[in-house]
């Protein structure tokens, strides 16, 4: 007989540039014309051919328990229409494969701002509670085929999250 799963509860932060350092970077608008500093986006889209594209997400609910990871580019992620979201992540651990549960985190991001996600940092979402939300996404052309990795919670742990607000 198999052990009872159990549900852990993530707490989500709203979202600032310090609070999610670990994890990428904060992006807010900016005047037109501003130089390029380390407010910025800073982007890895070296490794093959950047795609940027609009994906259409349905609301599948605020529970996960499979997060995944990109390692060979940064991904940018942001809400279309204004519409908050929220994300769970963890930092990146290149040279291991599974998350550190004690480090996993969720943030409630607001519609006027995109996330770039660090190469290698574990992310589950976007997660929302709007019937559907188009996001922009940037990454690379092959980055869902080639260059990404799956941990299965509930497979591996018997566990699966829950964000709250």
């Amino acid at each position: 007989m198999s052990a009872a799963k159990t549900v852990q509860q993530l707490q989500a932060q709203w979202i600032t540039p310090e609070n999610f350092r670990p994890y990428g970077q904060v992006i807010f608008p900016s005047l037109d014309g501003k130089p390029f500093d380390s407010e910025d986006a800073q982007l890895i889209l070296d490794r093959g051919t950047p795609r940027f594209y609009i994906m259409q997400l349905h609301c599948r609910g605020l529970k996960f328990h499979h997060i995944t990871r990109h390692l060979q580019c940064t991904q940018c992620l942001g809400a279309l229409e204004g519409k908050e979201w929220f994300i769970a992540v963890c930092p990146p651990n290149n040279n291991i494969d599974e998350p550190d549960i004690n480090n996993i985190a969720a943030f409630h991001i607001p519609g006027n701002c995109f996330i770039k996600l660090e190469a290698g940092t574990w992310h589950a979402g976007p997660y929302f509670p709007h019937g559907f939300v188009d996001f922009y996404n940037l990454e690379l052309s092959d980055t869902n085929v080639v260059d990404h990795f799956t941990y299965d919670f509930l497979r591996n742990n018997n566990l699966e999250f829950v964000i709250v607000e």
